[in-house]
């Protein structure tokens, strides 16, 4: 079984959109080729880009950044919990309580992509050191029921989502 994809009962159906349509393949593979998305997307950006927002009162491209690296910690800290067996229910998180702490506008954007980095290199670590048992025990995160195996995939799909809504409502407005 192990990272196979997450079947229904192994989630919450609120979850379901990050594990809407995964492209086929396996999830760790397709979280490496994510990281090197993330790195040519960002790579590519000039300080003053990194700051665009698409509309007032939206995060800038720094503060997505921050976000998905916020959020990536969250759910690998999550993942490790529910596969040692912790049964101790996780909390939720304000994302927009966390974006305004990390203060994003004030670090390069290659600190950032650093940190994005170092971020998936150590969740890839750990999910590669899961033994296979673990991944279906069960857990509760923000009050609902998910698998550890779901955690990789929430990574893939999160990330996914805030790509796309980058090429479709950032990009543009850059050219």
């Amino acid at each position: 079984m192990g990272l196979s994809r997450p079947l229904p009962g192994e989630y919450d159906e609120r979850y379901g959109h990050y594990l809407a349509s995964p492209p086929e393949g396996s999830v760790l593979a397709l979280l490496e080729a994510q990281a090197k998305d993330v790195r040519a997307l960002y790579g590519s950006l000039s300080e003053g880009q990194g700051a665009h927002r698409y509309a007032p009162g939206k995060w800038s491209l720094k503060d997505l950044l921050q976000h998905l690296t916020d959020c990536e910690c969250i759910f690998t800290y999550r993942c490790l919990r529910i596969a040692r067996g912790d049964q101790t229910p996780l909390p939720g998180f304000d994302e927009n309580a966390y974006a305004a702490s990390a203060q994003a506008e004030s670090h390069a954007i290659s600190a950032l992509l650093g940190d994005f980095q170092a971020t998936r290199n150590a969740s890839l670590a750990l999910f590669r050191s899961v033994p296979e048992g673990a991944w279906t025990r069960q857990g509760t995160s923000n009050g609902r029921l998910l698998s550890a195996r779901c955690l990789p995939y929430f990574a893939l799909g999160h990330a996914a989502h805030h790509l796309a809504v980058i090429r479709e409502r950032y990009l543009p407005g850059l050219k």
